[in-house]
């Protein structure tokens, strides 16, 4: 490598001491020496060599330290070579594109000059694939701060605001002491100078009076804890800024009310000597009763663990002191980066994983005071339902449930735009109104002047909305709809399902009764409000005896027996029973039976023009059946399906069929090159009416789908 700066030389000669044969190193090593021709690394150099430390210091592994490096000399230019780059192991390369997607994240925050904040970090927790990601931000952002007198004041207000808004939190959150400080108080220093100077000159005034008092109080407590017998170690603990302009908040700005000014850190071996050492402090010097905090038996929700306590100590001056054990100590520097280890060609690591999961939980908290019940309260939250982080077109953050669609998202931003859409894009792209947009897509809902919201986005099986409270929205819309219209629209509705299902004879009067509704009026009002759904009627029909049919041939008077299809065969003993193709009856159906040569008695649907064909010809064998119960066997479905072709409209129908976790059996279909039209053909396989009934809703949504019925 050619000589060049210092810090690139450094660089260089700490890339060199890197452990022989990793490949990942010696990537970054061979991008380094080739680009440091072609680029100027402006402050890159010494923002490498700042924040490789920090990585160290929080004892992140190796392959996190060669991530930022890759990404670091990407960011600024340097081609990797692609090859190596794709030899590397998944997970760095995972570490590398974390980093990239949180590259947004601070284009948001700029761009909208801050904004939704608690949002950011959300979203920021849900594009990254590996946590260890955001040790890397927040050890860059410090040393980035670090080295803020050099740039502008407007940029560097930019990167305190950043930093007060996603890093500062970040690293409470994630217990890092270590980081957290400095972070927030170089944070304060840039985006409100002079409180920060005037809390300086404070502490300075009293810096010589401050030192002295600790030297005593040190002493002091050396010699009692050494005639109780306990080894500590002892040490002055320095106020951070911020945390006194906090307090001084807290208090109306009076800096001589703060107990903390003045502290003291005792570090003992175990739980039980924090509580001795306690007890000697409470001895030696008269407690504060409000300034105890036991933290130790009831943990912060960051895990942090310590006792608290302020006294009054010599000269009647407060103190306050902490007493942690070493351990406590090394997770109140470090946080969750103490645990951050994999192993070498390990396998998976469950006590790791469950790390992991509470440490993504602790992101997830949105109250940066929460006890550790609120915690895990919102931790049982997002295990029982992720979420989706998406973006409105100004920057936003909006979360939903997972498998929420993109009109979920227009009712979540606003009713009335709910009500408006017409169409959405995800990330310019048009897409139905039943997508489910992943984290961090963008989201534009295209609306009409009018609200005209659609009844069949309140059925859940139709897929257009999968939050109750968007359901919720569209219903309240159509229940101030005049009565005349809904009882029109109800009437509408259902007919046009038995359509679609092909079901014939069903005596509607008999309906309401069964549902609690005193009258038809009442029956159809509810189907269209939603609050009775088609699906709960189909069921209905499945398991509710089937309506009366015409009269067959007279059979001999016997008591039915249920064979084991459970189709009841009045008046015949064990026979078998078939499905007739034909017209393939479901449960519901009016049904009857025809007795064929070997095969048994035929099951045709009571309207069927084969079985009447049949009976006509030979009415001795036409008899009266009935379904028995429910049958424990699927049954076949013709349906036809018709729509304008396109590209990827067949892979999209069947795709549907099988997320209706329904059996496609056959399939058949032809375009008419005239119109355009295809029509397919399908046999599946289903329980009963309602999963039919879910299974053509959803392939109605389909888009260029015209028309999806079962077959008559």
């Amino acid at each position: 490598m050619k000589s060049g700066s210092p810090k690139i030389v450094s660089i260089a000669g700490w890339l060199a001491r890197a452990e022989h044969g990793d490949e990942a190193f010696a990537l970054a090593s061979a991008a380094l020496a080739h680009g440091e021709e072609t680029m100027k690394l402006a402050g890159v150099e010494a923002e490498m060599l700042a924040t490789l430390p920090l990585l160290e210091a929080l004892d992140l592994d190796r392959e996190t330290q060669a991530a930022y490096l890759l990404h670091t000399l990407q960011q600024h230019g340097v081609a990797l070579d692609p090859a190596r780059l794709a030899k590397l192991p998944s997970s760095l390369r995972d570490l590398i594109e974390g980093q990239q997607a949180a590259e947004k994240v601070g284009a948001l925050h700029k761009a909208r000059s801050g904004g939704n904040a608690e949002g950011l970090r959300r979203l920021l927790l849900a594009i990254i694939k590996d946590l260890r990601v955001v040790f890397i931000l927040l050890a860059r952002q410090l040393a980035r701060l670090r080295a803020a007198d050099k740039l502008a004041p407007e940029q560097r207000r930019e990167l305190a605001q950043l930093t007060a808004d996603i890093h500062a939190p970040l690293a409470n959150r994630l217990g890092i002491g270590q980081l957290k400080w400095e972070l927030e108080d170089l944070a304060f220093r840039y985006l409100q100078p002079e409180p920060y100077r005037r809390i300086v000159r404070l502490l300075d005034e009293r810096r010589r009076e401050r030192d002295g008092f600790i030297e005593t109080t040190i002493r002091a407590l050396r010699g009692a804890l050494d005639k109780a017998g306990i080894k500590a170690d002892i040490a002055g603990r320095s106020k951070h800024i911020y945390s006194i302009w906090k307090k001084m908040q807290r208090k109306g700005g009076d800096f001589s009310a703060l107990y903390d000014i003045r502290a003291a850190r005792l570090l003992v071996d175990d739980v039980a000597a924090c509580y001795a050492a306690l007890g000697v402090v409470h001895t030696l010097w008269p407690p504060i009763p409000s300034e105890f905090d036991d933290y130790i038996a009831r943990p912060k929700g960051n895990n942090y663990q310590s006792l608290h306590t302020a006294v009054v100590g010599p000269a009647g001056k407060t103190l306050e002191v902490q007493i942690r054990t070493h351990d406590m100590h090394a997770f109140a520097e470090r946080g969750v980066a103490a645990h951050w280890r994999y192993k070498e060609g390990g396998g998976s690591d469950q006590s790791f994983e469950r790390k992991v999961a509470w440490m993504r939980s602790l992101l997830e908290t949105k109250d940066e005071g929460a006890d550790e019940v609120a915690l895990l309260a919102g931790f049982k939250t997002d295990l029982l339902e992720d979420r989706v982080y998406l973006l409105t077109p100004a920057g936003e953050v909006v979360d939903l449930p997972r498998g929420a669609t993109v009109l979920d998202f227009a009712y979540t931003v606003h009713t009335d735009l709910g009500h408006r859409t017409r169409g959405a894009k995800i990330n310019g792209r048009i897409v139905p109104l039943t997508f489910a947009p992943a984290s961090g897509d963008r989201v534009e809902i295209l609306t009409g002047k009018t609200a005209e919201p659609r009844r069949d986005w309140m059925n859940a099986q139709s897929g257009f909305l999968a939050t109750q409270r968007a359901r919720a929205k569209v219903r309240a819309w159509f229940k101030k709809i005049d009565h005349d219209i809904n009882l029109a629209a109800g009437r509408e509705i259902l007919e046009r399902e038995f359509k679609r299902l092909a079901l014939q004879h069903v005596a509607l009067d008999s309906l309401p009764a069964r549902f609690h509704y005193k009258s038809l009026d009442e029956f159809f009002i509810a189907i269209a409000l939603n609050d009775l759904t088609v699906g709960h009627v189909a069921r209905l029909l499945h398991e509710a005896p089937a309506p009366a049919m015409p009269a067959l041939a007279p059979a001999a008077v016997r008591k039915p027996a249920r064979d084991k299809d459970a189709i009841v065969i009045e008046g015949v003993g064990n026979l078998l029973t078939t499905i007739a193709r034909c017209c393939q009856p479901l449960p519901g159906d009016a049904i009857a039976g025809y007795i064929t040569q070997g095969r048994g008695v035929s099951i045709h649907r009571a309207d069927c023009a084969s079985f009447a064909r049949l009976r006509a010809r030979d009415p001795g064998r036409a008899i009266q059946v009935e379904w028995g119960g429910v049958r424990k066997a699927d049954y076949d479905v013709d349906l036809v399906v018709r729509g304008y072709d396109r590209k990827g409209l067949h892979k999209d129908v069947g795709n549907v069929i099988a997320g209706a976790n329904v059996n496609l059996i056959a399939i058949d279909a032809r375009v008419d090159a005239a119109t355009g039209l295809v029509t397919m053909n399908f046999t599946v396989r289903v329980a009963d009416f309602e999963q039919l009934s879910g299974l053509l809703a959803r392939l109605t949504g389909v888009p260029n789908v015209i028309e999806a019925r079962r077959v008559a």
